[in-house]
């Protein structure tokens, strides 16, 4: 079993497009596992593939590209284990989107190394704060925000799935590798 340092330098975090392979197949993944955990709660089922279809286009991720977003991809030894987005909502606010890591590479660090990557993303990109919003049932991921120091706040757009909002200031300075 290898240790938490060990751990944590196998991972590396890299822009890259949206509509890439491996990119594509996390944004579905994650869509499907945010849909199924949702009709699970509501509905007591699993979402159909035409509402992940449906789901995609809703919330596309054609804004995660330079100059103005970002589409960060988590490689734990070279396997592909997750994602988070990036984009900008005005000239000092980025906003965080679909922050995912599948499911084999979960309690491994992977989650923090994206969170990191992100916020050094948004202030590259002049940002000097970082917004999200998430579930209540969603409680790994709150739970992940606020370890992260990221401070519940009002909402600040009415998406009718989101139920938590969040904000963390964020400084200017270089990405980690």
């Amino acid at each position: 079993m290898c240790d938490a340092g060990a751990l944590r330098s196998l991972w590396t975090v890299r822009a890259e497009p949206p509509g890439s392979p491996d990119a594509g197949a996390l944004l579905r993944e994650y869509y499907t596992e945010v849909a199924d955990r949702y009709f699970a709660l509501y509905e007591g089922r699993r979402s159909t593939p035409q509402e992940i279809e449906e789901g995609v286009a809703e919330y596309p991720s054609a804004d995660l590209v330079p100059p103005r977003g970002v589409l960060l991809v988590a490689r734990a030894g070279g396997m592909v284990a997750g994602c988070a987005g990036v984009r900008m909502l005005d000239a000092r606010t980025a906003e965080l989107k679909q922050v995912f890591v599948r499911v084999p590479w979960r309690g491994r660090g992977g989650a923090g190394r994206l969170l990191t990557a992100a916020e050094s993303a948004a202030a590259r990109l002049g940002a000097e704060r970082v917004r999200l919003d998430t579930r209540r049932d969603l409680v790994e991921a709150v739970a992940l925000y606020r370890r992260h120091g990221f401070a519940e706040i009002e909402p600040y757009h009415d998406d009718p799935y989101a139920e938590v909002f969040f904000e963390k200031r964020v400084g200017r300075h270089p990405s980690p590798g």
